[in-house]
């Protein structure tokens, strides 16, 4: 089978998770793996449906158990691989779960657990933000947010650092990298700042 379209990628997205949170953070990893696709001069559109579709499971399949056969992603690389999607992706999705057991052997599988967390931590770096803009993130702030363990307590620090390095990347060219490709998108990723609130109508004109 070719390489599917990112719209029948989209589709399962949608057709799978409910929460546009969790729909945005797979858009961010997107961007994140086609721009680190560019860098690297590796496949764009395969490494961009690989950060699309790598948590389309989790919704449905949450991890609790945290075990090698836990259901997320391993359910959702049991549907792809039924579809014939490439075992390239399906398994750098497997192994940007660490408790899946698989390893991250290709690039496309280092980059994928590299910034998946990342993405996270720039996200809540961007909200925190008066203007609530990515564009007003920059590479000095993620990294003192990410000494600051109160914040974003979710995201693994550690994930980040080891995945930058994975890549021998240095941390602060991985996050400028992420943060780039998350500022060029930041109207679909819904990074681009809050509306400026309405003024009050003088009386009687409203």
């Amino acid at each position: 089978m070719s390489l599917p379209s990112r719209s029948e990628a989209l589709a399962l997205v949608h057709a799978w998770t409910a929460s546009e949170s969790l729909r945005k953070h797979m858009l961010s990893v997107e961007c994140a793996m086609r721009a680190y696709a560019t860098h690297l001069g590796e496949d764009v559109a395969l490494w961009g449906l690989t950060g699309l579709i790598h948590d389309f499971d989790y919704e449905r399949f949450p991890n609790a158990a945290m075990a090698a056969d836990a259901e997320h992603p391993a359910e959702g690389v049991r549907v792809l691989r039924a579809a014939g999607w490439p075992d390239e992706l399906c398994e750098a999705v497997l192994g940007h779960a660490p408790y899946t057991g698989v390893p991250r052997v290709t690039l496309l599988a280092k980059a994928l657990f590299a910034v998946d967390e990342l993405t996270g931590l720039i996200t809540a770096s961007a909200l925190v933000k008066p203007s609530r803009a990515v564009t007003d993130v920059d590479v000095a702030g993620v990294r003192k947010k990410m000494k600051d363990k109160a914040f974003a307590r979710g995201v693994n620090r550690d994930d980040i650092i080891q995945g930058a390095a994975a890549l021998d990347v240095p941390l602060d060219a991985h996050i400028g990298l992420v943060l780039q490709a998350m500022q060029a998108e930041a109207d679909a990723l819904g990074l681009a700042g809050a509306e400026p609130p309405r003024s009050t109508p003088p009386l009687g004109d409203a």
